[in-house]
């Protein structure tokens, strides 16, 4: 067929076709142009801005029930938590400064998650609810102090009460912890819940909660049985092997347990320097995963070592950082942007040693 008959059978005149088609076309390229430029300019960004653009990134992603997820809709307990640390750590609290209203939604979303029997989730929809128990203690617990109304207060206590009784109840016969409670995983254990639970049941406990002191040696006794001779923390009490980022965040449980002088640690803190040292390293899997403790580790340190360390972690997540309309994001990793920019966040705003959980 002609193609001037096509147009003519169509109604529409030729040139205006053509003129569509290039303006689209010029669109195409400005779009991508720009987005070019969105993605370099956030390379170039200091820290302060990164910090300030992930956070308004955070509070802009947050749904209307207060939550955050990851991909797929997956873990929006623990993403609520991990998402809400990261605000908390700016300096907000529920009822003052900038992401007031982001962190008192969190908070709302949290509290409406505990359930009887003292869990904070959804075993039903979350096939590893421990990690989102863990890190909703430490949220809630670090909100506990800054929360001005008493009627809430009260409330958050109450959550925070049961969830320490179901931590104790969900640990292994070990003395660690799984993706579920002991009860429904068979007792299975783990080393990345167990560090999870440990840090959520100390935050607990700065805020006033009673934390029976047999869960937590319990708890150190099976780190304890998890090092192997060279420093390196295996998977499980089962067995798997050193892991650096496990390894990372055992030293980090064993800090924030009070356990500083643990006869353990020098050869842990050798096994993470030796696999963790090098920022480039990512031979070792769940790289954000590993900094996130292991940078907790570092500024425990204090010193050069932490200097150090600061440097280079800032120039790589600084070059790692994405920036679009709504803010800065870092999309990294399998889990998803709001989990990697809440850890990344986490790290970069370390050292104003603001929340009681990660002060030397």
């Amino acid at each position: 067929m002609n193609k001037n008959i096509w147009y003519a059978r169509a109604g529409i005149d030729r040139k205006t076709v053509l003129s569509t088609l290039t303006s689209f076309l010029l669109i195409a390229v400005v779009q991508s142009s720009s987005q070019h430029l969105d993605t370099t300019r956030a390379a170039s960004i200091d820290v302060q801005e990164a910090v300030e653009g992930g956070l308004d990134w955070l509070a802009a992603n947050q749904s209307r029930r207060g939550n955050w997820t990851a991909n797929e809709g997956r873990y929006p307990t623990a993403m609520t938590a991990l998402a809400g640390t990261a605000l908390l750590l700016e300096g907000s609290t529920p009822t003052q400064g900038k992401h007031a209203d982001s962190i008192a939604q969190a908070v709302d979303y949290l509290v409406s998650r505990s359930r009887p029997n003292g869990l904070i989730g959804d075993p039903k929809t979350d096939d590893r609810y421990t990690y989102g128990h863990g890190f909703s203690m430490l949220f809630l617990s670090q909100v506990l102090g800054e929360e001005e109304d008493l009627a809430r207060r009260n409330e958050v206590i109450k959550v925070l009460e049961s969830a320490v009784e179901f931590s104790g109840r969900a640990q292994t016969k070990d003395g660690g912890w799984g993706y579920v409670s002991a009860k429904d995983g068979n007792d299975f254990d783990e080393g990345s819940t167990t560090i999870t639970q440990v840090q959520g049941l100390r935050g607990c406990r700065n805020a006033g909660i009673s934390v029976p002191r047999e869960t937590i040696d319990r708890a150190i006794a099976y780190i304890h049985k998890c090092t192997m001779p060279d420093g390196g923390v295996q998977y499980s009490s089962k067995g798997g092997g050193g892991r650096p980022a496990i390894s990372a965040a055992a030293i980090a449980c064993l800090f924030n347990a009070g356990e500083y002088d643990d006869t353990h640690v020098p050869r842990m803190l050798t096994y993470a320097e030796k696999h963790l040292g090098n920022i480039a390293n990512a031979g070792f899997g769940h790289w954000h995963y590993a900094h996130y403790y292991y940078s907790q580790v570092m500024y425990r340190e204090g010193g050069q070592k932490w200097s150090d360390y600061r440097r280079q972690i800032e120039k790589r997540l600084i070059a790692e950082a994405t920036k679009d309309r709504a803010g800065v994001f870092w999309q990294q990793g399998y889990i998803g942007p709001v989990y990697t920019t809440s850890t990344n966040l986490t790290i970069l705003q370390l050292n104003a040693g603001m929340l009681p959980i990660y002060q030397r």
